[in-house]
């Protein structure tokens, strides 16, 4: 792995991301992939139950 530089709009520098950051990352998702997802959702709602009178 490489580090990675991260770049604002303007082309400035924001921040150098070392790779011994990124391998501890990489460690993490292994362990925990559901915190890494981008879709935050778990799973579909629950359909509300209809009142039985």
């Amino acid at each position: 792995m490489h580090e990675v530089k991260v770049y604002d709009s303007l082309g400035n520098l924001k921040k150098v991301i070392s790779v011994k950051k990124l391998n501890i990352r990489s460690e993490k998702q292994l362990e925990f992939p559901a915190l890494f997802r981008k879709n935050k959702k778990t799973g579909r709602p629950l359909a509300k139950p209809t009142p039985q009178l």
